[in-house]
C-alpha cells in the first residue's frame, strides 16, 4: 500500500507508467483508482498516469463522518486532491475523471486553473450536481447492510456486463460469458464498497444534494476554460444527458461523446475501449 499525506489524511495512490506527460485519475462514489487497473496497461507510452483514492476510500485514511457530512464535502474531496498533488510535487498535470470525480475536478479546476491541462470526463457528475431525495438516501443506507443489494445496484452501473434481462426489478443480475478478468475486477469492487466510511455511503449524495441546491458551481462553469473531453455512455441511467449537454453548452471548449452500447463506467466494462479514447485524448502531448 502506498500513501500520501493529504492535510489531515493519508491518501491511497498509485502510478502506472513512465513520462513527461501526467495525467491524475479522480475516481467516483463507492470507487477507488482500482477502476483504471485493467486500461491503465493499454495506455500510451509517454504517459505517467497517478490514481488517488478519495478519503474515506480504497486505501486511504476514512476519518469519522462529521454529523453534517461537511468533512467528505466535494470541496473536501478536492482540497485533499489539491494537497496530494502537493506532496507527490505534482505541479502541473491533466486530469482523468469518472462520474462524481467530475464535479470534484470542477472544484480543482476553479481553484487552481493554471496547474491543469487538458480533462477527460468519463460519465461525469457536471457542475450542477445531483438531487437525492430521502427515499434515494435511504437506499445507500440499505445497501450498506446487504451485499446482495449493493451487488445488484452497482451492477446498474456496469449494465454492459450483465444478461439486459437481469437487470429487471427483482431478478439477479448474471455476468454474461466471456469476461474474465473484468468479471474478476468487477466482485473485488463490490468487496471495496464495504470498506468505504459511511462519509462515502451517505456524504456524498447528501454533499452533491447541496451542490444543486446552491447552484454556485453552476453559475461558474463559463469560467472552466481547460479543453474537456466528456464520455457519456447511452445505457447510462445514472447521468442525465441533459446535464452534460448543459456543461458542453456553458463550458468554452468542451466536446460531448455519446458511445453506443455501454453504460455507466466504460473503463471497468471495456477497458480496452476506455484507453484508446485516453490515449487519443492525452497521447502526443508535449507536457
Amino acid at each position: 500500500m502506498t500513501r500520501v499525506q493529504a492535510g489531515e489524511v493519508q491518501l491511497g495512490w498509485r502510478e502506472w507508467g513512465k513520462g513527461d506527460v501526467t495525467v491524475v485519475f479522480i475516481h467516483g462514489n463507492l470507487a477507488s483508482k482500482d477502476w483504471i487497473e485493467l486500461a491503465a496497461p493499454l495506455f500510451p507510452s509517454g504517459l505517467r498516469v497517478v490514481g488517488i483514492d478519495w478519503r474515506g476510500c480504497g486505501d486511504s485514511d476514512r476519518p469519522r463522518p462529521a454529523a453534517d457530512y461537511s468533512n467528505y464535502s466535494m470541496q473536501q474531496h478536492a482540497d485533499d486532491m489539491l494537497a496530494a498533488l502537493d506532496a507527490l510535487g505534482i505541479r502541473f498535470c491533466h486530469l482523468a475523471t469518472h462520474s462524481t470525480g467530475g464535479i470534484i475536478a470542477a472544484r480543482m479546476l476553479l481553484m487552481q486553473p493554471q496547474r491543469f491541462g487538458r480533462v477527460f470526463a468519463l460519465d461525469p457528475v457536471t457542475p450542477l450536481g445531483m438531487a437525492f431525495n430521502s427515499d434515494q438516501i435511504g437506499l445507500f443506507r440499505a445497501m450498506m447492510a446487504s451485499k446482495e443489494l449493493t451487488r445488484t445496484v452497482m451492477a446498474t452501473a456496469a449494465s454492459s456486463l450483465f444478461v439486459p434481462e437481469s437487470l429487471a426489478p427483482n431478478a439477479v443480475p448474471r455476468f454474461r460469458e466471456g469476461l474474465g478478468e473484468i468479471r474478476a475486477l468487477f466482485e473485488r469492487i463490490i468487496e471495496q464498497t464495504f470498506r468505504v466510511s459511511e462519509g462515502i455511503w451517505i456524504g456524498t449524495p447528501v454533499d452533491l444534494t447541496r451542490e444543486k441546491d446552491s447552484g454556485e458551481l453552476e453559475r461558474r462553469m463559463a469560467e472552466i476554460r481547460h479543453p474537456h473531453l466528456v464520455l457519456w455512455g447511452e445505457c447510462d441511467g445514472w447521468i442525465p444527458p441533459a446535464d452534460l449537454r448543459t456543461m458542453a453548452a456553458a463550458m468554452p471548449d468542451c466536446r460531448l461523446v455519446v458511445v453506443p452500447g455501454i453504460g455507466h463506467s466504460m473503463n471497468v466494462e471495456l477497458p480496452a475501449l476506455y484507453a484508446g479514447y485516453f490515449g487519443g485524448w492525452f497521447g502526443g502531448l508535449a507536457e
